[in-house]
Order: structure tokens, then C-alpha cells, then sequence
């Protein structure tokens, strides 16, 4: 019904007042409350609502809008549930436009085209969908043109003036403005510079009305934007107002509230029969808006996808910040100075590495020669120094002033930590507090380097929640941050930027074995796989040489049959997360699912885009260890080699360990020990008792070891 929704800002118009357009996620404070809440919306003046559809990680909003989100959750609320609540809406008098706001992956998991004809059914007006990038959106808005929905494009500070061509030509109701840079959340002022973002879209979308949101929350605000745009979006403060509510005072609250807004002023509301009639000339009246054909391509150096995965399903406010990184990026590696500058640290990294035969570990396994390739005798203890002082060169050449990291089990916050103490940066962490707990040691090695370590509350408190903090930071504090990203997921370019600076492990084993094996090539190659980073950085210089076998070993936690392991391409499905399409463990809505592994470095429910589509194209081939089983990895290298590696190459060891068995002895295996294992020791002490009679192992921590010899 975008007819209902152009006719709702020709009315306001007429009037001479702005629409205002609330917001409020269904099924918060409770399932029962959405639809009292949207009543009340109505009856205080309220033109058009936004109903927000539950999303487990919603990295552009701010804190309010991830609570009402976590709590619908947490309430059950599902997509099909939210198309429910807007037919039984419409069935009980409430005929003012709905449009249903989220992301895109829950979507995607319903399926577009259900999803569409479903929300037409139930008496949905339109959609914001908030990560869907633009060569998706065409194809989006041309199958709900065909239903007579409308798809509300929204356009950031940041948005190119190409981008907000195609944006405003996307547009068939109106156009959403984000109002400053950053997530949701209510401000104690608006822009400064709202007028001249306005004028400039307004060139692009000429006569398509507009509505500013982001920060508005009082009268004042609602006047101020309202001077320069056609209506006015307020979310959190609502959000933030039904949250406090006393139990069945949200209809009231939400009434009040918009009366304050409009200082008492009142619409016309549709008749049911009038409602009803827009619906049925709905589909008639979408097919007058002809299809989207637009000849937009954006140039990317490196391509952005892998196959069917990878890309930039970002908020638009986010592409401010991959088109700087991009271009950096591409400068940088293209400029001889920039690898020697990054070659010139490898004695500070203790590069190259050693790569070297496991003689005891290659008996133990009666099959293939065992070689280790021992990033952990790097500086840091771990591959993670060669991304992070790679990363830190390129912010120095950007002129930031200010470094942010994620970091799950601590290895990659230490080399961060590390890289910015060597060059003279601020750095700040995120840690979900999960892990700050148990990787304890390597937040005080932070601390000790100067770092500021940030333990992030939300959600599972691991590392999909820090990496979700980190994003939003970025986008609010663009001018003096750089983030480096961990590993090689997230929106392109990080998955190429990370996996070319990792590429060094790979290169370097690919030399080494030659000038040890008189030029030949090994015949398989394991390595753990979280995010990605050490994996496709030992992978892809091997990627075209079709004779070795890529083996990743995934964190089974508990189990592959349980729900709490991290084995996501083993057993998860395509999907969105955290800006990028690949392999997420999700649920059947759509929703991310919590994970568990004994290690914090692949405790993540994504994985990287070109792991995803090397297991589409069968190159790379993954398994699964459980928590013993990568706990007797663990064991088994540190007491037939001497060497006691990281938890997370423990699952490497282990699955490295059958696949050798099941080769001739004349057949060579190489392992990336991706990391040491000082940092998981407490761990390690803590999970014992559960886990050690599990693989035979009894061995406890001793806090008196002198005791138990009296």
C-alpha cells in the first residue's frame, strides 16, 4: 500500500504540518502490549509507525533499541508472529500506514518472496530493511512494487551523491534520513548541519517527501527538523518511555506522548472501508511504478564477493567507513613502500616463522609426517601481530589518531595492543565480558601495553557482541578511528584486507617445505577455523594448487548434535551476520544463534566468506572437534612434542591427528599452530574435571602442589 503512504505525506502537506512516523519493536515491553501501543500511536496523532521486526544483532542500533530487541526475543516473538500482530492490528480498527522495519537476514530465511506476499496479506504499508545493500534492494523493491508495497530507502550523512541517485530512484512513498552519523538513540540536540544533508538529497529525490529521524525526542526537536523536512521519525524515546511503562499503561503512554509531540494536533483516520479499499487497488497501483533498471555499479578493486558470499550488507551509514578503509587498502597494496614498511617489522614478529617435522607426533599417528608451522613463536604468541601491525600501518596512512579492536580470546587485542603501543596509537578493545572472565591473563597484557579494555555486556558476551560494539563505535567516530577487525570476516573489504596481511603464513610454509622436501608440495593442510584468519591466511596461497587437501577443524564444542558447539560450516546455513553473507548458525527465524566453544577465539556463530565458498566448491573440506577432543589435541603436542599449544590450534591438532592417520608415511601433513597456549592454562586447570576423564587425562591444578606430598 504505497498509495496509502503517498497520500498520508500529501495530507500532512495539504494541512500544512509534518507527518510524524513512531517507531516501536513488536512484541516489546511485552507481546501483549504491541498492539495497545500501535492503538495509541493512532489515537494521539501518530501518521505512520514503524514496527520493528527482532533481530538478534542489530549493529546499527543503539542501546535501547538492542534491549527491546533482545527482550521480544526473549518473549518469543518470531517473523510470522510479527506479521500476526499487524493483521490482528488492522483487524482491530488500527488503519494508519505500518511499515516493518529490521535486517535482512530474517527475511532472507523466510524467503523474500513469501515474505512479501505474507506482509501484503496481513496489511503491511512498506519495509526499511537496514542492511540490504543496493544491488539487493533493486531486485527487493521490484518484487514489492509488484504488491503494492513501497521500499523506504534510508540515506546517511555519509551516502554518495551515486548512492542517493539510486536511492531516491528506489523510493516510491518517501525516503528515510538518518540525521548524524552513528546508531539510534535519543539526543539532547539534532544536527547541526541537518539543513544542508537535506537540501543536498533533496536534489536527488525532488519532489519524494522525506523524514528525518535519529536523535528526535522532544517537541522542540519535532519543530526544529520539521522546519526543513516533510515528517519527523522518532524511535527511541518511545522505545525507551513503553520500556518504563507501569504494566497495561502503554496504550496511554504511547498516546501521550504523541499528543506532546503534536501539541494536541489531530488527522483524519481512515474508515476501515477506507483502509480496505487502498488494499484492493494495492497490487493495481504498484504495477504503474515501472521496475528499477538502474546501470548503478560501484568499482571495487578487489572483488567484493566470493561466489555467492561475501559483499557489504551494512547500514547505509557504515559505507562512509568501508569506502575509506577500501581505498586505503587498495592504495596501500599497491605501493611498493607500503610491504617494505610491513616487511621491515618481520624481525620485530620473528618472522619467518619456523615450520618444522613433528617426529614424535608422526610415530604417535602411524600415518602421514606431521610439520608444524609455528606461528606461535611469534611475537604475542600467536598469527594474530601480522594482521594487527599490517592493519596499524594502514591507519597511520589514513591519519587516525585512535585504534579500536575486537577480541575474543585476547590474542588478536594483544597484538592490536601491541602494534599501537609500538607506532604511538590510543587503542581501545572489546571484549565481551564473558571472555574478559576467562581470558583473564591476556586483558592485563592488554592493559599492561596501555590498552583500554572495553567488556561488552550485551547478549552471549563473547565475541560476536564485541565485534558488534566495535562496528558501532566505528561508524559514530569515523574521523579519528580505525578498526581493525580480528579476523577475516565482515563486510568487503576485510575479508580480502585480512586474508592478503595472513597470506604470509601460507607463503612462507608453501617456500619452507619446498627447501625441504626438494621442491614439493605437502599433501594436506589443517588449521583451526573461527573467523577465518589463520586459515585462510595459511589456505589461499595454496588455493590453485589442487593436489593438496585444505582441512579446517571447527570448534564441536559440546557436540555437532547439541546446540552449544561453534561449528558453523559444518553444520550451519547461508545467512547475513555482521555485514557479510555466509555460513551462520542461526535458527529456523533467522535468529543468531548463541554459541559455545571450551575456546574463546572460536567461540563465533559466522565465518569468513571465502571459507563459505571454498566449502561450496568442495576445495577446502571442514570437520568438528569437541571440547575433549581438541583438549586431547592439547595434550598430545604438549607432551610428545614439548610444545604447549593455544586451544584453538588444540582443535587443529586433533582432526590433523585422524586425517594423518588415514595417510601413507611417505605423505606429508602440515599444521598451523596458530597460537601458544600460556593464555589458556587457567582454562585448561577449570575444564579438567569435566573433561579430562573424557580422554583419560587426570590431571588437576594444584594451588599448593607441595601439599599433596606431605
Amino acid at each position: 500500500m504505497a498509495e496509502q503512504l503517498r497520500q498520508t505525506f500529501a495530507n500532512a502537506k495539504a494541512e500544512g504540518r509534518n507527518a510524524l512516523v513512531t517507531f516501536m519493536t513488536a512484541g516489546y515491553p511485552t507481546v501483549a502490549d504491541t498492539i495497545p501501543i500501535l492503538k495509541g500511536f493512532q489515537d494521539g496523532g501518530v501518521d505512520i509507525v514503524e514496527l520493528g521486526m527482532p533481530f538478534s544483532d542489530p549493529i546499527a542500533d543503539g542501546p535501547t533499541i538492542q534491549v527491546a530487541n533482545t527482550v521480544a526475543l526473549e518473549n518469543g516473538v518470531t517473523l510470522k508472529q510479527t506479521l500476526d500482530m499487524v493483521a490482528q492490528a488492522r483487524a482491530e480498527g488500527i488503519t494508519i500506514p505500518i511499515i516493518l522495519m529490521g535486517y535482512y537476514n530474517p527475511i532472507m530465511t523466510y524467503g523474500d518472496d513469501k515474505f512479501i506476499q505474507d506482509a501484503a496479506t496481513a496489511g503491511a504499508n512498506g519495509f526499511i530493511i537496514v542492511d540490504l545493500p543496493p544491488e539487493e534492494a533493486l531486485k527487493f523493491r521490484n518484487k514489492v512494487n509488484e504488491n503494492g508495497l513501497s521500499l523506504v530507502p534510508l540515506v546517511a550523512p555519509s551516502t554518495t551523491d551515486d548512492r542517493l541517485a539510486l536511492l531516491a530512484e528506489i523510493a516510491s512513498s518517501f525516503v528515510y534520513v538518518v540525521s548524524r552519523m552513528g546508531t539510534t538513540g535519543s539526543q539532547t540536540s539534532v544536527s547541526s548541519n541537518l539543513d544542508n544533508l537535506v537540501a543536498r538529497v533533496r536534489k536527488y529525490t525532488k519532489d519524494t517527501p522525506i523524514a528525518v529521524g535519529f536523535g528526535v525526542a522532544t517537541r522542540q526537536h519535532f519543530e526544529s527538523v520539521g522546519s526543513l523536512a516533510d515528517g519527523v521519525v522518532i524511535g527511541s524515546k518511545i522505545v525507551t518511555l513503553c520500556g518504563q511503562a507501569a504494566k497495561g499503561t502503554t496504550y496511554d503512554v504511547a498516546k501521550q506522548y504523541s499528543e506532546e509531540i503534536l501539541n494536541g494536533t489531530k488527522h483524519k483516520i481512515l474508515t476501515t472501508a477506507e483502509y480496505q479499499s487502498f488494499k484492493d487497488a494495492a497490487r493495481e497501483q504498484g504495477k504503474l511504478f515501472a521496475e528499477a533498471k538502474s546501470n548503478f555499479v560501484e568499482n571495487h578493486k578487489h572483488a567484493m564477493r566470493f561466489g555467492d558470499f561475501g559483499g557489504q550488507y551494512v547500514p547505509e551509514a557504515l559505507h562512509a567507513c568501508l569506502r575509506e578503509l577500501e581505498g586505503a587498502f587498495d592504495e596501500a597494496v599497491a605501493d611498493p613502500q607500503f610491504w617494505a614498511d610491513f616487511r621491515s617489522l618481520y624481525s620485530y614478529i620473528g618472522r619467518p616463522s619456523s615450520l618444522h617435522r613433528a617426529e614424535r607426533l608422526s610415530e604417535y599417528c602411524g600415518g602421514a609426517q606431521i610439520w608444524l608451522k609455528r606461528e606461535d613463536l611469534n611475537h604475542t604468541g600467536s598469527h594474530k601481530i601480522n594482521n594487527a601491525l599490517a592493519q596499524v600501518l594502514l591507519a597511520k596512512r589514513l591519519g587516525k589518531s585512535n585504534v579500536i579492536a575486537e577480541t575474543g580470546a585476547g590474542q588478536h587485542g594483544v597484538a592490536t595492543a601491541t602494534a599501537c603501543a609500538k607506532f604511538g596509537l590510543k587503542c581501545t578493545v572489546y571484549m565481551g565480558a564473558e571472555d574478559v572472565r576467562r581470558q583473564a591473563l591476556n586483558v592485563f597484557r592488554m592493559r599492561i601495553l596501555g590498552a583500554d579494555v572495553v567488556s561488552v555486556t550485551n547478549g552471549t558476551q563473547t565475541l560476536r557482541d564485541a565485534t558488534s560494539e566495535a562496528f558501532r563505535k566505528w561508524v559514530t567516530d569515523l574521523k579519528t578511528t580505525y578498526y581493525v577487525v580480528g579476523s577475516a570476516i565482515g563486510p568487503h573489504p576485510y575479508p580480502t584486507l585480512v586474508r592478503t596481511f595472513q597470506s604470509v603464513i601460507g607463503q612462507e610454509t608453501k617456500e619452507q617445505f619446498a627447501q625441504l622436501n626438494d621442491g614439493k608440495l605437502p599433501d594436506a593442510i589443517v588449521a583451526c577455523v573461527g573467523g577465518g584468519s589463520n586459515s585462510t591466511g595459511m589456505f589461499s596461497p595454496f588455493e590453485n594448487d589442487t593436489s593438496v587437501r585444505l582441512i579446517g577443524v571447527e570448534a564441536g564444542g559440546d557436540g555437532v548434535d547439541t546446540d552449544h558447539h561453534s561449528a558453523t560450516l559444518t553444520v550451519g546455513r547461508p545467512g547475513v551476520f555482521h555485514g557479510v553473507k555466509t555460513y551462520v548458525l542461526q535458527d529456523h527465524d533467522g535468529q543468531v544463534h548463541d554459541t559455545h566453544s571450551v575456546s574463546a577465539g572460536l567461540d563465533y556463530p559466522g565465518v569468513g566468506p571465502e571459507l563459505a565458498f571454498w566449502k561450496s566448491t568442495g576445495r577446502a573440506d571442514f570437520m568438528a572437534a569437541t571440547d575433549a577432543q581438541a583438549l586431547e589435541g592439547f595434550k598430545l603436542l604438549s607432551q610428545l612434542e614439548g610444545i604447549i599449544p593455544a586451544l584453538e590450534s588444540s582443535h587443529a591438532i586433533y582432526g590433523a591427528v585422524q586425517v594423518a592417520k588415514t595417510m601413507k608415511p611417505e605423505e606429508n601433513l602440515i599444521i598451523n599452530i596458530s597460537g601458544r597456549g600460556d593464555k589458556d592454562v587457567q582454562t585448561v586447570a577449570e575444564v579438567l574435571p569435566k573433561l579430562g576423564p573424557q580422554i583419560g587425562w587426570d590431571l588437576r591444578f594444584e594451588a599448593n602442589p607441595a601439599s599433596s606430598q606431605q
